[in-house]
């Protein structure tokens, strides 16, 4: 019931970008009760452990809608502040090790509800070759599309990776390019201090 009024706030997100304009507000959007609410069920869903904090998927679930009201609160009087992420390190296949930063539940959450907000709007900007983290595409889809390619004659593939890109992205460069579209500077705080955290 609540899912289609946020779909249909976030159609007619993407089709105000198309008038390539700036978004003053959207921090209201962010903490609004249902797109938090979704949000929490789009990170149950995509499971994962604990952060900092040690409270568990289950455990932020028991009291949801009391969670969530408390991170809205936070969000709307600006006193959010992210916790420091639970850092692991996952083995590779080269005897290497990747690092993982795992969120607190409630992190997850306003992460999510900022991504379901602003996703609509960057989408678009993407080109329809890019299959990396976009909704709706996967691995899958873009090994399909190399086989396509290969049968319509082409004979290159180019597959590129910057080796630990995440920790090392420069901060005010995203954040610049980000205020090409979202000038909302609440919105752009927030994601500085995911960035931080």
């Amino acid at each position: 019931m609540h899912e289609k009024s946020i779909v249909e706030r976030s159609l007619r997100v993407v089709e105000n970008s198309k008038k390539k304009r700036k978004w003053y507000s959207l921090i209201d959007k962010v903490w609004d009760y249902q797109n938090l609410e979704q949000s929490f069920y789009d990170v149950k869903k995509n499971r994962g452990a604990q952060g900092v904090d040690k409270i568990t998927i289950k455990e932020f679930e028991k009291e949801l809608e009391h969670n969530l009201r408390v991170l809205q609160e936070s969000l709307r009087t600006k006193t959010y502040r992210p916790k420091p992420v639970r850092r692991v390190f996952i083995p590779k296949a080269d005897v290497s090790k990747r690092p993982l930063g795992i969120p607190t539940v409630g992190d997850r959450t306003i992460q999510a509800a900022t991504k379901r907000i602003l996703e609509p709007i960057f989408e678009q900007k993407f080109l329809d070759c890019s299959y990396g983290f976009r909704p709706n595409r996967s691995a899958h889809m873009a090994i399909e599309q190399i086989r396509q390619d290969l049968k319509d004659g082409y004979t290159y593939v180019i597959d590129a990776d910057i080796k630990t890109y995440f920790d090392s992205i420069p901060h005010d460069k995203l954040l610049e390019l980000i205020k090409e579209e979202v000038v909302d500077s609440s919105v752009l705080a927030l994601i500085s201090q995911f960035l931080k955290s």
